[in-house]
């Protein structure tokens, strides 16, 4: 029987006291837009605490739209850190919503936001601490809906027994779409199977029950999903994609926490999609295509959202906001907005040349924290390899710019395990580095060079489906501690500091990236093992890992290390994004001969496939230099 919405604090009430930041679990916030006599209810459910899950933008989207139409109400969830959600279960208290404090497992649908592969154990973590049973074969019919969608739903295949349907693409439209035909069905009296059928033919909609693993043919040993026999599902789930962006609200972000966030500050969403084809990034591909909202109302939605929220800073988020065609005049016309107010203005990353830094100095004013640049690899060969189109001269350009304007901290990210990677390009990192810093010693005066720091962050590469790396494998681990040894030998300056990522944690990212519906058991045996907050380094645990890994008979090294020939088929083919696998394919051999692919926003098409696949097409707000 379905739990009852009901308002269930004064269960979880007297544990606030024992756990740490109990602000994570009490409601309150102003601007929370669910209503009480709504006939549908979706609590949606970011898998991690509330400071990290509160800023997301794309929760924030789903939850404006869905409170939008009328007789829907969605509520927010996270999940408890250890300590909470340790009492919770010793108490008999359930996961509750936040705002009603009502059962999770009391709402019509329960959407699992997926923003990365880490998050996998605490999904069924929610779900556990909701009492809904974890595999979707096993839900009654008093169960809610269990719906995924974010980032990281282009290889659903790890987690597919979980959900009872996974929404690919962007949500504006889908969720509404599914959930109105959800409350139609519901109360037409149609059953979880005729539900499920259903929501099937809504495009963009994957319901993974209606799919079994095929190992016919040529394919990797995970196999690849195909529609059971019998069912009407589509051989392929094509993503949705909003055409229009500058019709969606750029500001859904309506709530004010009185806890402390991860992001405490106001989020402006000003462009979607980036064409810029980083072979190795995921978003790149994914997120196509590229659609600006116009400067006015870029400024507008600013202003609004300020006087709204009370913030005293605004970021300006995409993928690459630099790229905006009307950056500098945004910029410039909320500075004067903003003058002589406090309130400051953010972006997230800076492109690698003199422009970015011009951009990052509209921004920072007198407060110049430090820069960011990304040249990903340390040698041009590698760079182009990766169809990282910046040059050395852009990356010495960009930070002499930055020591003259008055910056004095400078962080280089590059990764590590590239396809085609050697040792020379290691060494190349720690000559980029070196470089960087004196630059700096010739460009700041002599009594300021105590505060010059330059530091170079290095992550491991993880090769993601939906990508032309997708065929790729991962670098051992042992290779990874290597080149890591080397990256610090090769670096002269004492002054520059190095930070490396944990080859450990990139080697389960990898296998949740690369494998099919088989990780599944791999997935629920190491939560039963304890695993839940794997994104945060003091919960993460190998260990565990391998030892679930050896209760279902899973080699973890074998499905990160093994590369797939391109005659493959691969466990998340039946998803598409889009882009082609032609185009995959194309790039692919491109970057095998180190060949470069323009940006198609500054250049002609190149032929990806996403706009008429879609029908859709990239939509500038001006002219991109």
């Amino acid at each position: 029987m379905r739990a009852v919405y009901e308002n269930r604090f004064a269960d979880l009430e007297p544990l606030l006291g024992r756990v740490e930041k109990p602000s994570r679990y009490i409601d309150h916030e102003w601007g929370t837009r669910s209503k009480a006599d709504a006939s549908y209810r979706a609590c949606l459910i970011y898998p991690d605490v509330y400071e990290v899950g509160l800023p997301n933008q794309g929760i924030a989207v789903l939850y404006a739209c869905l409170n939008a139409r009328e007789g829907f109400s969605c509520e927010r969830g996270y999940v408890p850190w250890v300590d909470m959600a340790d009492a919770m279960r010793a108490a008999g208290v359930p996961l509750l919503s936040l705002e009603g404090a009502a059962p999770v497992a009391s709402f019509d649908a329960v959407g699992l936001h997926v923003p990365h592969e880490m998050a996998v154990t605490n999904m069924l973590e929610a779900l556990d601490l909701a009492g809904i049973p974890l595999r979707s074969v096993d839900r009654g019919e008093d169960d809610p809906l269990v719906l995924a969608g974010g980032p990281s739903v282009y290889n659903p295949e790890p987690f597919a027994p979980f959900v009872d349907a996974a929404l690919i693409g962007e949500g504006e439209e889908h969720l509404v779409e599914v959930c109105a035909e959800h409350r139609r069905l519901r109360d037409a009296g149609a059953t979880r199977s005729e539900v499920l059928a259903a929501l099937s033919r809504i495009p963009g909609t994957y319901v993974p029950s209606l799919y079994e693993v095929s190992h016919e043919g040529a394919c990797t040993a995970h196999g690849y999903a195909v529609p059971r026999a019998g069912t009407d599902a589509p051989a392929e789930v094509r993503k949705r994609v909003v055409a229009d962006f500058a019709a969606t609200d750029p500001v859904p972000q309506s709530i004010v926490p009185y806890a402390k966030l991860v992001h405490d500050r106001l989020s402006v969403e000003v462009l979607r999609g980036c064409a810029r084809g980083c072979r190795f990034c995921q978003a790149g591909m994914t997120y196509r295509p590229v659609r600006e909202r116009g400067a006015d109302q870029i400024v507008s939605a600013v202003m609004s959202g300020l006087a709204r929220t009370g913030y005293d800073e605004v970021s300006l988020t995409s993928l690459s906001t630099t790229d905006h065609s009307c950056c500098r005049q945004v910029l410039a016309r909320l500075n004067r907005r903003l003058e002589d107010t406090g309130i400051s203005v953010s972006i997230p990353s800076q492109r690698l040349d003199a422009f970015g830094v011009d951009m990052a100095l509209q921004v920072a004013g007198e407060k110049k924290g430090g820069l960011t640049f990304a040249p990903e690899a340390g040698s041009q060969r590698l760079r182009d390899v990766i169809n990282k189109n910046v040059t050395e001269d852009d990356l010495e350009r960009a930070a002499r710019a930055a020591f003259e304007a008055g910056w004095r901290r400078v962080k280089l990210y590059f990764m590590m395990g590239l396809p085609g990677e050697t040792d020379d390009d290691i060494v190349a990192i720690g000559r980029l580095a070196d470089r960087v810093y004196e630059i700096a010693r010739e460009v700041v005066p002599p009594a300021q060079r105590g505060g010059v720091s330059v530091s170079v962050s290095c992550s491991v590469f993880i090769p993601k489906a939906a990508t032309p790396f997708q065929w790729c494998a991962q670098t051992p681990d042992d290779e990874v501690r290597r080149r890591q040894q080397l990256l610090l030998r090769s670096v002269r300056n004492r002054a520059v500091r190095v930070h490396y990522h944990d080859a450990e944690t990139s080697l389960i990212e990898a296998v949740l990236s690369r494998g099919g519906r088989d990780i599944a058991d791999l997935v629920e045996a190491v939560w039963r093992r304890g695993a839940r907050f794997d994104a945060w380094t003091e919960q993460f645990s190998l260990d565990r890992w391998e030892q679930a890994a050896g209760e279902v008979g899973i080699d973890l090294r074998a499905v990160a290390r093994t590369p797939y020939a391109l005659d493959e088929r691969l466990p998340w083919e039946h998803v598409s994004c889009g882009v082609s696998r032609g185009y995959l394919e194309r790039e692919y051999r491109r970057a095998l001969e180190g060949v470069t692919t323009p940006d198609c926003t500054r250049s002609s098409c190149t032929g990806c496939g996403v706009c008429p696949t879609l029908h859709v097409s990239n939509v500038l707000a001006g002219e991109r230099s």
